[in-house]
């Protein structure tokens, strides 16, 4: 799928303001507005919305979402934005005339709100999921849309350390970026990664945001070569993607034995044990069980990469 690459703009082609203290607008990027409405004032609010100074003295007309909008003329007007009701303001030179700019305003809520597009994560740590499979600054982070809201869309992703803009690719579907920080590897993180999702379904915009370490988010990938030896030794390889050179960057290996049948999340276990070898003997007196292995960086004690596991029956094994 063909991903957007996303560009952070800040200033407004247009200009905008509200009438009153009912609400703050503020310019998101090129031609977005957003009302920003607290929680107990007036659900109407004017917005005074401008075509831009060089159709000053022109035969300016309106048109909201495509529809003309009688009694929207000239180069100034005021928009009387009830409850969520924003939407696509384009100016025009005459009522057929060429298109000459366009403002979309948008409704975001104050942040006591509950948020209603994007799901909490089954771990309780917000919405946004994010995952490195090493330090050489690349990372994805995901999120998914709840049951109704399934057609919102990504208006924009900012993120940034220390004020300077990660560079990341928003997938086709809207549900996941890439981004690839110009790190070194060997380099200790002083400051966080700060990332903000602008996502509205249709007037609605809501802001997600996430702070994180990249240590905090780097998950190895599953061990690869996991098989059966002589005398019940089991072997596997580093994940191809790990950080070289591996006497610096550390797996701890966390080896765990269930019952057969029994998933390596089991908690009816047989045996559990760290290693920092690329090798484990078994010694069990069953020959019937499920060996599973599973690694995580040695120092930052991060999150366990993926199991992989051997089926055993008999002394035949199933690895995967």
């Amino acid at each position: 799928m063909r991903a957007l690459f996303l560009v952070v703009l800040y200033a407004g082609l247009c200009y905008a303001s509200s009438d009153s203290n009912q609400g703050e607008v503020e310019t998101l990027m090129d031609n977005v507005l957003v009302l920003k409405r607290s929680k107990g004032v007036s659900r109407e609010v004017n917005v005074t919305v401008s075509c831009g100074g060089a159709y000053e003295n022109q035969a300016v007309v309106w048109k909201k979402d495509g529809e003309i909008v009688p009694g929207l003329l000239g180069n100034d007007i005021k928009v009387l934005v009830k409850e969520l009701a924003g939407g696509n303001y384009s100016c025009h030179l005459g009522q057929n005339g060429e298109y000459l700019n366009h403002t979309v305003i948008l409704v975001q809520l104050d942040p006591e709100n509950k948020t209603v597009i994007l799901e909490e994560n089954p771990s309780g740590k917000g919405e946004i999921h994010c995952e490195a499979a090493n330090y050489n600054g690349s990372f994805n982070c995901s999120w998914t849309r709840t049951q109704y809201r399934t057609n919102a869309a990504v208006l924009l992703v900012k993120v940034e350390r220390n004020s300077e803009r990660i560079s990341c690719e928003l997938d086709a579907n809207g549900s996941e970026i890439h981004c690839h920080e110009n790190r070194c590897p060997f380099q200790e993180e002083q400051s966080s990664i700060s990332l903000t999702i602008y996502i509205h379904n249709f007037s609605l915009l809501e802001a997600y945001a996430r702070s994180f370490y990249l240590r905090d988010i780097v998950r190895p990938e599953t061990l690869p070569n996991l098989q059966l030896g002589d005398e019940k030794v089991f072997s596997w390889s580093y994940p191809e993607s790990w950080e070289v050179p591996r006497t610096f960057f550390v797996l701890d290996f966390q080896v765990k034995i269930v019952k057969r049948y029994h998933t390596c999340d089991s908690e009816e276990i047989i045996m559990l044990n760290t290693t920092q070898d690329t090798n484990y003997q078994v010694k069990v007196k069953s020959n019937k069980f499920v060996f599973c292995v599973r690694a995580r960086d040695k120092y930052t004690e991060g999150q366990f990469s993926p199991w992989s596991q051997c089926k055993m029956d008999k002394g035949n094994s199933d690895c995967s």
